[in-house]
């Protein structure tokens, strides 16, 4: 190929000479250069042999014309002709695998005719690719100083497609033609080839069966639609929409968006590299990520190695029985394995639990709600018959429509497919689902025990018909409800242990109930519950040696349930700095006894009413961050792990050995299905008080660089605590931004006094600027435990200032007012659950703060 105007040699070298003078701001371009190549994928219909077509070429070279231009001598110019010539020639005798091959070849053969050349453009178009569009292609840039390429664009032009589309009712009536120009953006392999008749017959397909008022949300949607065939190697998607018989004075109305995945929430990836789309941005620079470090754990690998075809979200209710163990025991049925071993649907989310009223038929009990996410290789009949035979199984009786059952499951969303089973002469009405399936769910917008749920997992997911984000359905809905309407609330159970009759999925204890939302003026103070802290141990920095022996650690229990604690937190290895090492047979030693006897108080009661039989169910918790001494502690009677470590171990920073910790004690919850308690802390609770890769979120933006790091990390935790397969259940999880754990005394006084921002439902900011990323940690109940700590001993030994006054040093056992202060900025708060030392005090503070800002 030559490109010189006397001879090859002396173009190369003028051509060579002017390309190295600096960067090029000029370019020499030919035009739709026609080619009639064989291509392997056909033309309009695909081929099973290399099919001949017309091919237009468009090719921009980078070219400093200046001196051509000074002198007008064409002798430093290129030779437009040749390059024709040499671009028909080396493609002559020649058939291509795909356009992406014709592309690469094209390129290759210039860049190899001159080297010297800075980058190149070339244009692909084929105008006989597809059925029904006016062509397709690709535009690519390459520099030659670049070994990687650059983004190419993979566009489809003037696609035809019959939509019912605007707001007139003649519009609702018959299809009118919607023209599209569709462009992909984005990084690709030559293999496999880009399938530009399969992303056409899925844009057709969707636009067919859209029924759009507004030409935007049709154009946004099919961008969607894109983006979703080609999620892998795309960066963003381009899509003009025009309607060209909408204005009878205009060629066409028209509408141009530009989109990524991010601008929309699908169900959660499948990728196994993946924690979900919560996980928390980290500062670059930062220490390994738990995120990071689970992907390169084998175990992790494994876990998530099948690739299913499906994703769906499922609704379960309960209001028959023992409500909280059917919903756990539909969950485990759900992921029964198949003949291959993989189990027939993976959990990979689940919402908050709700209580709430009968709906329809009102004379009957409470229902239990909730949702999860599931991955499945089952077609949709299939998956409706799986389901119906868990109900069989967990044990529902057919009573009446919407009346009582052991166990419903309803498949709410499948994909971002519309489907009713029913034939089409029947789905005028909705009273004639049983056995059939309509996706998506048909009630879903009248519904808030289904709406609040889907909400917690899938804000903005938007409803394939109704075409509005779940929150936007959410809202809609409560701000339609008539007074009076019973209020939803939050639960957590406490399955019973030891789990005497030895079933699969254990008996609940108790639950606790939390607000969905502020509560109603002048309604009562809502809960918040009180966990009493027994210390088993010799060295406990506020009551070391006190309660670690029998009697004492019994009559402690029993004053807590005399004094109207909730639930009593027992822990055998002490968190204060340089404590001594506790070998885990040791701390089951010491928290084991402990928990056997306090249950075995029930054996010498003398009624179910007398202070011993009620100190024999008290809610217990483990305070422990080891999975052997929380299986045991769990097994021997307690109901909840409270762990100060969120699963992954005192190390700091992370290490390999922290995601193995973290995946042992998420194992260990999932299946002794007890709540836990989730601690923010970094290591020994008085190191690693540096939280300046926070400083983004320092006042005005943000809520302070401290609390956003308590935010940041303990939010990763959760995340993967709950998300992805093998996860806990989301309504098992509490909170604690660990108030008194590697903070520094003003780090834990901007927490305590924004607490509630915590799990605000609110946006985060991100490096100074606002995000639309939800909080990952919002609506989960917050413990907080300020009880005797440190921090409070430090500011009670500071000078005043304004008169002089010398502070005071205090014991841990001194500090009962500046704890009572504490507490009752932490009701103020809204904290749900308070852990003190002196239960009968701070009752008191309690109540009178539930009773000020309840």
């Amino acid at each position: 190929m030559a490109f010189g105007m006397s001879s090859q040699a002396r173009a190369t070298s003028a051509f060579s000479t002017l390309c190295t003078k600096g960067p090029p701001s000029d370019y020499i371009g030919v035009r739709d250069m026609l080619l009639t190549v064989p291509l392997h994928d056909g033309a309009q219909w695909p081929a099973t042999k290399p099919a001949a077509q017309p091919v237009q070429v468009s090719l921009t070279l980078a070219h400093d014309v200046r001196h051509t231009a000074e002198t007008d001598d064409i002798a430093h110019s290129i030779n437009y002709s040749s390059v024709l010539k040499g671009v028909v020639q080396s493609c002559e005798n020649k058939s291509f695998s795909s356009t992406e091959a014709l592309r690469d070849h094209i390129l290759e053969a210039v860049f190899t005719q001159c080297p010297a050349m800075p980058d190149l453009s070339v244009k692909i178009n084929r105008p006989k690719a597809l059925l029904h569009a006016q062509s397709a292609g690709i535009e690519a840039r390459r520099k030659a100083s670049q070994g990687d390429p650059s983004s190419d664009v993979f566009y489809i032009r003037s696609l035809d497609c019959p939509a019912i589309i605007g707001i007139n009712p003649c519009e609702r009536e018959e299809r009118q033609r919607v023209c599209f120009d569709i462009s992909l953006t984005g990084r690709r392999r030559s293999e496999p080839p880009f399938d530009f008749r399969s992303l056409a017959r899925k844009v057709f397909q969707s636009v067919h069966d859209s029924s759009y008022l507004s030409l935007e949300a049709l154009a946004s949607s099919v961008a969607h639609t894109a983006l979703l065939y080609a999620a892998e190697d795309t960066v963003s998607a381009t899509v003009r929409a025009a309607k060209p018989s909408a204005l009878a004075l205009a060629e066409a109305a028209e509408v141009k968006v530009t989109r990524t995945l991010h601008d929309f929430t699908p169900l959660p990836s499948t990728s196994a590299l993946s924690l979900g789309n919560t996980t928390p941005i980290i500062t670059p620079g930062s220490a390994a990520t738990l995120s990071s470090l689970l992907c390169s754990l084998p175990e992790w690998s494994s876990l998530n190695d099948h690739v299913y075809k499906h994703k769906a979200a499922i609704a379960l209710g309960s209001n028959l029985g023992d409500r909280f163990a059917n919903v756990e025991a539909a969950l485990r049925l759900l992921e029964t394995p198949d003949d291959a071993g993989h189990p027939k649907a993976a959990i990979i989310d689940t919402s908050f639990m709700y209580e709430t009223a009968p709906m329809y038929v009102t004379d009957q009990p409470k229902f239990i709600n909730c949702a999860c996410i599931v991955e499945t290789d089952l077609e949709p009949r299939a998956l409706l018959a799986f389901l119906k035979d868990i109900e069989n199984k967990v044990g529902r009786v057919v009573s009446f429509k919407n009346g009582p059952r052991a166990i419903d499951l309803d498949v709410l969303l499948l994909d971002d497919e519309v489907i009713d089973t029913r034939p089409e002469s029947q789905r005028a009405t909705l009273d004639n689902l049983a056995g059939e399936l309509v996706v998506p769910h048909p009630r879903i917008a009248e519904r808030e025990f289904v709406l609040r749920p889907m909400n917690d997992i899938l804000p903005t997911y938007r409803h394939p018909v109704l075409r509005k984000p779940v929150h936007t359905l959410l809202s809609d809905l409560l701000e339609h409800q008539t007074a009076g309407t019973p209020v939803l609330s939050k639960v957590v159970p406490f399955p019973k242990y030891p789990n005497v009759d030895g079933s699969i999925v254990p008996s609940t204890a108790a639950y606790w109930t939390f607000p969905t939302s502020s509560l109603p003026a002048h309604s009562a103070p809502r809960k918040t519950y009180i966990m009493g802290t027994l210390n088993a141990t010799p060295d406990s920095f506020s009551d070391g040696s006190r309660h670690n022996n029998m009697p004492a650690a019994i009559a402690y229990t029993t004053s807590c349930v005399a004094d109207g604690a909730d639930i009593v937190d027992i822990g055998g290895y002490s968190t204060r700095p340089h404590a001594d090492y506790v070998s885990p047979e040791e701390e089951i030693a010491r928290v084991v006894p402990v928990i056997e006897a306090i249950r075995g108080l029930s054996k010498d009661a003398g009624s179910d009413d007398s202070l011993p039989a009620k100190a024999a169910d008290i809610l217990i918790s483990v305070d422990t961050f080891r999975w052997d001494v929380a299986e045991a502690a769990v097994k021997a009677g307690a109901n909840c792990i409270n762990d100060v470590y969120a699963f992954v171990g005192p190390e700091w920073p992370l290490t390999q050995a922290s995601s193995e910790h973290f995946l042992k004690m998420r194992k260990v919850a999932r299946d002794l299905a007890v709540p836990v308690i989730l601690m923010h802390s970094r290591g020994e609770a008085s190191a690693n008080k540096d939280y300046s890769q926070y400083v983004y979120a320092t006042p005005p933006q943000g809520p302070g660089a401290v609390l956003e790091g308590v935010r940041a990390e303990l939010a990763e935790r959760v995340d993967a605590a709950v998300r992805r397969r093998g996860g806990i259940r989301r309504w098992l999880v509490i909170v604690d931004p660990g108030i008194g754990f590697s903070k520094t005394v003003d780090g834990n006084l901007e927490v305590l006094r924004n607490a509630a921002a915590v799990t605000a439902d609110a946006p985060l900011s991100r490096y100074g600027h606002n995000s639309n990323e939800r909080n990952p940690l919002a609506g989960f109940p917050q413990l907080i435990g300020t009880s005797r700590k440190s921090f409070l001993g430090a500011i009670l030994a500071q000078s005043d200032a304004d008169d002089a006054k010398q502070g005071r040093e205090t014991r841990p056992d001194e500090r009962g007012w500046a704890t009572a202060a504490a507490v009752a900025c932490a009701v103020q708060q809204k904290a749900d659950v308070i852990r003190v030392h002196d239960v009968q005090q701070m009752r008191d503070v309690i109540k009178i703060g539930s009773a000020l800002w309840g």
